[in-house]
């Protein structure tokens, strides 16, 4: 299975237009509170670098959501797009913005101690807490 691959997607209302270059296959869960309120569930996304061809920018309104990250998402529709890394530019697409879904794999959860208990995924995956993800990406103080 390839690494990544080039994927093309849109927002629900088609005012953005996402190519992302090197999307990785690995799909992943984020259970944190802000995700959950972002999305009403946990945010799917996929690891899609720093590769990313934004068509219809003008369209994306950014929240600064940490001092480390911040998200887009569509201010025609409110779709929500992203969540990039303010430091290195790297993005985590929302995986349902890609019109083909083929070969993406659910691999990972993160912030599983947060999940609440009326949902749940028969997948079995590499979960992490909170702590251990601030361990591994975390600001250094």
């Amino acid at each position: 299975m390839p690494e990544s691959k080039e994927r093309r997607g849109r927002c629900l209302c088609g005012a953005v237009k996402i190519i992302a270059r090197n999307v990785s296959h690995e799909v992943g869960a984020c259970h944190c509170a802000m995700c959950r309120r972002w999305s009403s569930g946990p945010f799917m996304a996929t690891d899609c670098g720093t590769d990313v061809e934004i068509e219809g920018e003008e369209n994306v309104s950014i929240f600064d959501s940490s001092p480390w990250a911040e998200r887009g998402f569509c201010n025609k529709c409110g779709s929500n797009l992203f969540y990039r890394l303010k430091e290195t530019r790297e993005y985590q697409m929302a995986v349902g913005l890609f019109d083909d879904a083929e070969g993406l794999v659910f691999t990972s959860q993160v912030f599983i101690d947060e999940k609440p208990a009326f949902y749940g995924f028969e997948n079995e995956t590499k979960d992490l807490t909170g702590a251990e993800i601030f361990a591994m990406y975390g600001p250094s103080e």
